[in-house]
């Protein structure tokens, strides 16, 4: 018999509980932090990955869009805004939104309690973004110090093909 609190694995399922995904927190202005809990090198499929994101009140995902994947977004707890291609969208619990290849987009928590997302990425690779400009995080552990994203990090944008925010005016 499996054991419930561990991840479990076959060829043609995976069970992740809440924290056994890599975790990692997030530089500014997003803080928080990211799990990842299901991507081609833990489980059977090769076409997403899968996780869940942390946003504390006042912090944001940057504006950027994606080359090559379209993300899908369910929002499952705290209140916030979306602006996708100059349209803005008030986020609660239960909304669900999908960005296609190119839109260019940004989240927002706007409210006083931490907003939390499930996110999935076509095809899979988002998660090596947060390897990328993550600091490991171990749960439970207090959030760190606000921190900048790596100094390479335009090369991971371009490797990873994130269309990049517009000008400022």
């Amino acid at each position: 018999m499996t054991d419930p609190g561990a991840p479990y694995f076959n060829r043609w399922s995976a069970v992740i509980g809440p924290d056994e995904g890599k975790s990692y927190w997030q530089p500014a202005p997003a803080r928080g932090f990211v799990s990842v809990n299901l991507t081609p090198r833990n489980m059977p499929y090769d076409g997403f990955s899968s996780g869940t994101q942390v946003l504390p009140p006042g912090c944001s995902v940057r504006e950027h869009g994606h080359e090559q994947n379209h993300e899908l977004i369910f929002i499952y707890e705290g209140t916030g805004a979306a602006e996708i291609e100059d349209h803005r969208y008030h986020l609660v619990p239960g909304t669900t939104l999908l960005f296609g290849r190119y839109a260019r987009h940004v989240i927002q928590n706007t409210g006083e309690v931490d907003l939390k997302l499930f996110w999935v990425f076509m095809p899979p690779g988002l998660e090596d973004w947060f390897d990328a400009i993550g600091r490991v995080r171990t749960p439970g552990e207090p959030m760190p110090d606000a921190f900048d994203r790596p100094a390479d990090v335009d090369e991971a944008q371009r490797r990873m093909r994130f269309v990049p925010p517009r000008p400022k005016p």
